[in-house]
């Protein structure tokens, strides 16, 4: 009785303490979050020491933020990947958001393939979350797959109806499959939500000169 009266005296102290412990990781991480915008190269130092101590999750974390801040974008994303695969306990939340973080960084290293495998698998876990349907969408329009892009736009749509780089995005791939009616509505709606934007006014451009080619055709 005595020695299970001491442990259940020490619990607290435990539980504060590992409170205390994901505190200080948490600010630790945000930390390195600031310090990849602003100071990549630092951050990336600051991830190799705390990888030193001990290769916890949010450790190797920072360090692949701070490696796609400097541009290798292949070794961050992959590393993403791993950790949102590991065995580590986190929440599916973080396996989520490590997996579009992965796809984003394949497809700005050019590999809109593995993008969109890293964002299926992101997309599993998180179901309703447009963005992730707009990334996935901008890696099919990368590769040339119009209608699968077109499905992932539909459902981006669906979830925010005003959505104006969707409506672009989905008029652009219309304008490819040389659905041109649907670009330009597509277009239109893209403009009444966001009446200055440069590259929605170059879209228009280039719908208006497809409709004028495809009348001078007939």
């Amino acid at each position: 009785m005595i020695v299970i009266a001491a442990a259940l005296a020490l619990l607290p102290i435990s539980q504060s303490a590992i409170v205390n412990i994901a505190r200080a990781e948490q600010e630790r991480l945000n930390t390195c979050i600031r310090k990849a915008d602003e100071a990549p190269l630092e951050a990336y130092e600051d991830s190799l020491a705390w990888l030193s101590a001990g290769n916890r999750p949010n450790a190797r974390y920072c360090n692949a933020i701070s490696l796609i801040a400097l541009d290798k974008f292949e070794e961050g994303a992959a590393r993403l990947e791993a950790l949102a695969t590991a065995a580590d306990a986190i929440s599916l939340e973080d396996r989520s958001l490590y997996m579009a973080q992965a796809g984003n960084a394949w497809l700005a290293a050019n590999y809109p393939e593995a993008a969109i495998v890293a964002l299926s698998e992101a997309i599993k876990l998180e179901k309703g979350d447009p963005g992730l349907f707009k990334d996935r969408a901008a890696a099919y329009l990368a590769i040339g797959k119009w209608v699968e892009g077109v499905d992932d736009l539909n459902l981006a749509l669906e979830l925010i109806p005003t959505d104006s780089e969707a409506l672009a995005m989905r008029a652009r791939a219309h304008l490819e499959t040389e659905n041109l009616s649907a670009a330009q509505a597509d277009m239109r709606d893209a403009l009444r939500q966001d009446p200055t934007n440069i590259s929605i006014l170059v879209l228009r451009g280039d719908i208006r000169e497809a409709i004028r080619l495809s009348r001078d055709d007939n």
